[in-house]
């Protein structure tokens, strides 16, 4: 694995990498579970699924249950109660506000580059407080690829002025590391997001892994 040598900006997936939203997003599945009269799923069961999104999700819970047509109504209707419950639980991971303010005072420039749509982003960001101080938020709607295609990525890297070789990604799922490892980045693999218990992380080949937040600071 290489290192992270002369790091001007740290960029990050958001689910189970920045921001713990298993919570949240388990609390809108599990509600959309009792609207159709089934029981509710332990979170430590839909937690790995959270970083694939909300279809993931609802395959999940409803797709030994449900039709293929009933599929999307299920999905829009779990997105909406999850939006209007957006950051009830959701919170940095322990460790992250010691990084971000270290990141601060060193002037590196932080970031996040994720596959969830604007709409859900940046309510979510903004509850938490940290628009203002991200330099930069991807979401998956905001480029005309989406992560594993690096230009997401690439855009974040042009617009907060610092070369790809000179950027960070961390990530919890296999898509993150492919997009960072297309667009030149050094790759991080955050051990302790939501990821299933049967992937094999080697086979991500991503420069670095932690499995604590706080650990990237000795990366930079």
């Amino acid at each position: 694995m290489k290192s992270a040598s002369a790091v001007k900006a740290v960029l990050f997936d958001l689910d189970g990498t920045l921001i713990d939203t298993a919570p949240d997003m388990a609390a809108a599945l599990n509600h959309t579970l009792l609207q159709e009269g089934m029981p509710t799923l332990p979170l430590e069961t839909i937690r790995p699924y959270v970083s694939r999104g909300g279809l993931a999700l609802i395959l999940l819970a409803f797709e030994q249950h449900r039709s293929e047509a009933e599929i999307e109504p299920l999905r829009l209707r779990f997105l909406d109660y999850y939006l209007h419950h957006i950051a009830e639980h959701s919170r940095l991971f322990e460790g992250y506000e010691a990084v971000l303010e270290t990141l601060e005072q060193r002037s590196i420039a932080w970031g996040v580059v994720t596959n969830k749509p604007a709409w859900l982003t940046d309510p979510l960001m903004a509850a938490l407080n940290l628009s203002q101080r991200s330099a930069i938020t991807i979401s998956g709607d905001t480029t005309a690829q989406r992560k594993p295609h690096p230009l997401p990525l690439i855009t974040a890297a042009q617009a907060i002025g610092v070369p790809c070789e000179q950027c960070l990604y961390v990530g919890d799922d296999r898509r993150d590391i492919q997009a960072g490892k297309s667009a030149h980045m050094t790759t991080v693999i955050a051990q302790y997001g939501y990821i299933v218990d049967d992937s094999d992380l080697d086979s991500w080949h991503a420069d670095q892994l932690i499995t604590h937040p706080t650990q990237l600071l000795d990366l930079i």
